[in-house]
């Protein structure tokens, strides 16, 4: 049952993300998460799933393992961690919110449709559970600042549940890479537009062997003043419900014409 707002001092909240159970990230989170509601649950995936996007594992068999009362580690894709969670480890008594990451590194713009962070949040939503994806953005480079998530985090969180939102929507949150007390704000906005894969290396491995490396280099193409990118770019916070929907309604009676 898709049911918003939530209470969250009543909450049953589960954990995920895409980096896996060791990521400094999830810990942020939890940490969050425990500071809302004393029941936290964690699937996590064992490994590092990054750019996984809403990949489902069906060509074997995925084992599940119990860390911990309430944490558990799965050797698959986010997917598969909110799915063993919510319909296998929490079946009797499901979440009532979904939180995953936080995630290293922004999801913003096209990134949403390559994250496993927000691949997660789909899945808890196409599952009847609220979701909120959360990334904390950085400099290539330079060391991951956490503060801005730290800080800030719980307050979105508890905004953000305040008000009821289609069952269809997961929310995608991006945390600005800047000192906490730096942040400049909370927007709503739109996604821009922010492709990456501009930047192929070719480079040959020590056996002879030539092999491309896809980069981090990323086109940005709509980065307006009410996109996530600009709000990330220049110190703020972005939250951007994301639809699961995605027929372009518009096109619809264009095509029926041309099948007439």
């Amino acid at each position: 049952m898709f049911e918003l707002p939530v209470d969250l001092s009543k909450a049953r909240i589960l954990v995920t993300n895409d980096d896996g159970i060791h990521a400094q990230g999830l810990k942020i989170l939890e940490a969050i998460a425990r500071s809302l509601t004393d029941d936290v649950w964690v699937v996590a995936p064992e490994m590092e799933q990054s750019a996984a996007s809403h990949s489902l594992t069906i060509n074997r068999p995925l084992r599940l393992r119990k860390l911990d009362e309430k944490r558990f580690t799965v050797d698959g894709t986010p997917t598969d961690c909110v799915l063993l969670a919510v319909n296998h480890v929490m079946k009797d008594d499901r979440p009532t919110l979904v939180l995953s990451g936080v995630n290293q590194g922004s999801n913003i713009g096209e990134d949403v449709t390559y994250s496993g962070t927000i691949a997660a949040a789909m899945e808890a939503t196409l599952l009847g559970v609220p979701a909120i994806a959360m990334s904390q953005h950085y400099e290539n480079g330079s060391p991951i600042d956490w503060s801005a998530a730290e800080a800030w985090g719980a307050d979105v969180i508890r905004k953000a549940v305040t008000v009821a939102w289609p069952k269809n929507v997961l929310l995608n949150v991006n945390f600005p890479s800047c000192k906490a007390d730096k942040v400049n704000g909370v927007q709503v906005v739109r996604h821009g537009k922010r492709k990456i894969g501009d930047e192929l290396l070719e480079r040959v491995d020590p056996r002879g062997k030539p092999y491309i490396w896809i980069g981090t280099l990323r086109g940005e193409a709509d980065v307006a003043p009410d996109t996530d990118i600009h709000v990330v770019f220049s110190g703020g916070i972005s939250v951007t419900p994301v639809f699961l929907d995605l027929t372009h309604t518009p096109t619809l009676q264009t095509l029926r014409q041309a099948f007439v």
